[in-house]
Order: structure tokens, then sequence, then C-alpha cells
């Protein structure tokens, strides 16, 4: 809604108006305004019109003027409440524009039409700055179509003088007010990769506290801010500054799990180291014992007792059951390997991220600044060409 404090003239032609009386040498004639007129009035129907309230001190602040031309002209001071349909999805950034119609509800164009004066149509006091009005957190400006609209309800079409007000935030207010204090939160987030990991105090409460500062943030400025059916602008802003510092805490959960369980590897080392080299001494003896296994002839001629003899059947049984059971065990041992390997793998890289050798924090600390200045570039480039295609439109 928009409350407007206004002085509205309405101007027509009658000539069925005869002026008996002289009028000397003024143009015009002061009548006095009655609610039961012997003379007609257009019926001035404002399509957007929410309230409309006439002002008044000792009487209420109306006139009525008849020029020589058979012209006259009917002069209101009231207080005006216009509804509008208005979109807050590029809230702060949304430019608004409001259009408010006026023309006849009784009357279809072919009886009458509604049309600015050739005069300035719209006159603002002398502290008004033109055409535009600068308020505290908005800059408002009003122009009147010359053209005229067009629009059909009731019984037909309706001629349509139309006022365009349009509706700019002052940005500096938000920026001094909202998004300079979430980016100084992200950036106060990454002096936690500077910190120690041992000082798990000192960095938590930093994290933590920037945290929960933006959250009570986001929610003061959502409640304080007009609704609208999707995330507005500011909201993006706010929710991806608490995703920067909720990250750079989860980044330090990564490091403590990597220093809990640092010694616990390291202690946990020669015994994987040992295993590793049982493993591959199993792999050798089975490799060993199949090429045992096999007997080559010595020569040409045998017979099938000597064959028999040096078959593997009448090796000793200790021995062939030992055969037996590596040559089962060979598929397990592969993945046992596997494991191992895996669980080797893992160990480096626990030792990596929780040991004072890892880059961890000092790879944060490069990554988070550069991946925050993309997105704010990203998030201005962005934004600001949609509301100066809204405002466009």
């Amino acid at each position: 809604e928009i409350s407007l404090e206004v002085f509205l003239q309405v101007y027509w032609e009658d000539p069925r108006i005869n002026i008996t009386a002289d009028l000397d040498d003024s143009e015009h004639l002061e009548l006095t305004w009655e609610k039961d007129q012997k003379f007609w009035v257009p019926d001035v129907y404002i399509r957007q019109l929410r309230e409309m309230k006439v002002l008044s001190l000792f009487q209420e602040m109306t006139s009525v003027r008849l020029y020589r031309n058979h012209t006259m002209r009917i002069s209101i001071g009231a207080t005006v409440i216009i509804k509008c349909d208005m979109d807050f999805v590029l809230y702060p950034l949304d430019v608004q524009k409001c259009a408010v119609d006026f023309s006849s509800y009784k009357y279809t164009i072919a009886d009458m039409k509604f049309r600015w004066r050739d005069d300035p149509p719209l006159s603002f006091p002398s502290d008004f700055g033109g055409d535009g009005y600068r308020l505290p957190k908005y800059v408002v400006s009003f122009a009147a179509e010359e053209e005229m609209h067009i629009i059909f309800y009731g019984e037909g079409n309706h001629s349509t003088a139309r006022l365009l007000i349009t509706m700019s935030r002052e940005i500096r207010s938000h920026l001094f007010e909202s998004y300079l204090p979430s980016t100084l939160f992200v950036i106060m987030s990454w002096g936690s990769f500077v910190v120690m990991p041992e000082v798990v105090p000192g960095r938590m409460v930093l994290l933590v506290t920037t945290l929960l500062s933006l959250v009570t943030m986001f929610d003061t400025i959502r409640n304080n801010s007009p609704n609208a059916l999707e995330l507005k602008c500011i909201e993006v802003w706010l929710i991806s500054c608490t995703l920067f510092v909720f990250f750079a805490l989860l980044e330090y959960f990564i490091v403590l799990f990597g220093i809990r369980y640092d010694k616990h590897w390291r202690h946990k080392a020669p015994d994987l180291n040992h295993s590793l080299g049982n493993s591959h001494m199993n792999s050798e003896r089975l490799g060993r014992l199949f090429h045992d296994s096999k007997v080559l002839p010595q020569d040409g001629h045998h017979n099938s007792n000597d064959h028999k003899s040096d078959s593997p059947q009448n090796d000793d049984p200790q021995r062939q059951s030992d055969i037996n059971a590596e040559a089962g065990r060979g598929p397990d041992i592969s993945t046992g390997q596997g494991k191992r390997k895996f669980q080797l793998l893992t160990q480096h890289v626990i030792l990596y991220v929780g040991s004072q050798r890892g880059k961890i924090d000092q790879v944060s600390l490069a990554l988070f600044p550069l991946c925050f200045i993309l997105f704010t570039i990203t998030y201005w480039i962005s934004y600001i060409s949609e509301s100066r295609k809204s405002a466009a439109v």
C-alpha cells in the first residue's frame, strides 16, 4: 500500500452552463461546494483506490471554480491509500512500479475520455525535488503517461489517465546494516584457520559465536522485511554467509577427528606393517609349495611305478594337507591384502588431516576466501542485472 496526501484537480467542459453573472476582469468564478450540486460532476473512479479521506481543518479542503469558456474545475485535498501488486524477490534491490488509473465508472470511452492537461499535469512542493522525492530509505518518482489507456470493465471499454509511481530503495542503508556486518562475520570465521587446532575452546567459541550471530541476523531481517513467495535477495546472501561459517566449523571438526586418531593410527602402524609382511611371506610360501609340488620327468624313460612314486598323491600326507590349505586360502589372502592397503591409505589421510604436518588449514585459508569472492561477484552481477531488467519493464 502507498499513502499519499494529494490535491486532486479535475477539469471538464460543459457547454450547457450559461454564465449570466458579470465576472468583471476575473477569469473564473469561485463557487461553494455543496453535497447536492446543481451542475453535473464526473464520476471519477480510481481502480487501485483502497481508501480516501478528504482533508479538513475548519472545513473540508474543496474548491469549485467556473471559467469563462464553460470549463469547470473541482479541487479536493485528500489522503489517498493506493493498493499495488509488488514483488519482493529482489529485496532490497527491487524496483516497484505502481500504476494508478483515473477513469469513469459509468461512462464508456464513447461518452467520456480522460487525459492529462497539457500544462504540467503534476506539480510538487518546492522541497519535493522535481518529479521525485528522496526519503531516508526510498526514492519515489511520479510520471503522468501522456498516452490514453483503455481498460475493459463493467459494460465496455473505459478511457483511463494513468499515473505511474516508481519506488526504489536506498541500498546504502542495507549495505551498512546487513551486507557489511555479515561479510565481516564471514571474514572473522577465516581467523579460525590460523589458530592452532589444539586450542579447542578459542577456535570453537569464535566459530560458534559467529554462526549464532549470523542466524540471529537472518531471523531479524526476515521478520522485518516484506514477504515474498520465493527466497529474497538478502536471504540468499545471509544463508550463503551462514553456510560459509558452517563449512569452516565442519572443517575444524575434520581436523579434530584427525588429531584424535593421529596417535591411534601411529600406534597401529607397526602392527599393520607387520601384518603386511606376514601376508607377503604367506604368498611366497604358497608359491613355493605350488612350485615344489610340480614334478617334472628327469628323462624320457620311466615306468608307471616311477610316475606314481613321483606324483603329489604319494608325497607326505602332512605336506599334501599344507598345499591344499594354502591353495584354499589363496582368494582370502588377496582380499586381506586389499583391506590392509585400504587401512594404510586411511592411515595416511588421517595423519595428513590431523597431524601438525597436515595442510588442510592452509588449504582452507586460501580456498574459503577465494570461494567467497567468487560468490560475491556472481551474486551482485546477477541480482543487479535482474534489478535493472525489472526497472526497464
